[in-house]
């Protein structure tokens, strides 16, 4: 997943900084998420609510492309 949440945050050039303070996730968190831990279907929605992306969007394997 973060795979596709670092693609978002380059597209509109946004830092883990800023996707922290848009959905309250401490940096420690979103960084932990990168280096593969999974994060709550509650937290993935408040990611998906700050870079204007839907649930779906998550979903989406390579395949699906």
């Amino acid at each position: 997943m973060w795979k596709k949440v670092a693609s978002q945050l380059k597209n509109k050039k946004y830092s883990v900084y800023k996707l922290s303070n848009l959905t309250g996730i401490p940096e420690s968190t979103l960084r932990s998420y990168r280096d593969g831990r999974e994060p709550s279907f509650k937290n993935v929605c408040k990611i998906a609510d700050a870079l204007d992306v839907s649930l779906d969007y998550f979903r989406e394997t390579e395949d699906d492309k």
